[in-house]
């Protein structure tokens, strides 16, 4: 069932969401060659919890920790290390949210650690640039499709590749509600936006090939071909007056 959000209700997901953009905004700063992403997960968490919020992702389905932190290969879903210690020419996906007064604002971005290959750099432009074109199509009247075709023709148009296995989703009081958003698929096609709906769009795009598997963590996700990965995402509101973005810091 898709839930459509009052203003009022929309006011304290956005309260949600500026606390998961400001933590994530930290943690990204915190990724420098040396560091362990076990201590920019406790970076992320101290945040989070300093603004009387909770970390979403924290316990969710047995997850262990506040953020999920994602090195190179790593799509998604990377558990956060003391033994993952950080270098030069790295990039990393941190993925979190915050609880805040029964609503949840679910964000992430990619990092770079120093500068990084020009290719792979690319990859991160593509991929911030695409969820850009899946929001301007977050509009009431279109459909779910709409956004994932924009994603989609976005990613390929510049030689890469969205992962299919993973897709965006409803946010509210629940992390995860419907509907689900794909990076992929046909314009015009899936379920009508409405004003009030809240959304995560969150592309997910590879250097490679779109395969990707988990690893025997059962939580790891990473590239079939090894190749690099990056990840965005802002929880939106559709408005009559067009997408608000709530994870703005």
């Amino acid at each position: 069932m898709i839930v459509l959000k009052t203003s009022r209700e929309l006011a304290k997901m956005r309260e949600a969401g500026k606390i998961a953009g400001r933590a994530l905004q930290l943690a990204g700063k915190a990724c420098e060659a040396g560091i362990s992403t076990a201590e920019i997960n406790a970076i992320a968490e101290r945040f989070i919890r300093s603004c009387g919020a909770k970390p979403s992702f924290k316990g969710l389905y047995g997850f262990p920790a506040t953020a999920c932190i994602s090195v190179n290969e790593q799509v998604i879903h990377g558990i956060p290390s003391k033994n993952c210690i950080l270098k030069p020419g790295d990039i990393v996906s941190i993925d979190l949210g915050a609880f805040y007064e029964g609503y949840h604002g679910d964000t992430a971005a990619t990092f770079t650690v120093g500068q990084v290959d020009p290719n792979v750099q690319r990859l991160i432009d593509v991929t911030t640039e695409s969820l850009f074109k899946g929001i301007s199509q977050a509009l009431t009247g279109n459909r779910v499709g709409d956004i994932s075709h924009a994603v989609q023709t976005c990613v390929e148009e510049n030689g890469f590749s969205v992962v299919r296995d993973f897709v965006g989703h409803g946010v509210g009081t629940e992390l995860h509600e419907s509907p689900e958003v794909p990076n992929f698929g046909s314009a015009a096609r899936g379920v009508r936006l409405m004003a009030g709906m809240t959304i995560a769009i969150e592309p997910m795009v590879n250097m490679g090939d779109f395969r990707v598997k988990v690893l025997d963590d059962d939580w790891t996700v990473v590239t079939v071909d090894k190749s690099m990965s990056a990840h965005f995402e802002h929880t939106i509101a559709i408005t009559n007056d067009g997408p608000v973005v709530l994870t703005e810091p």
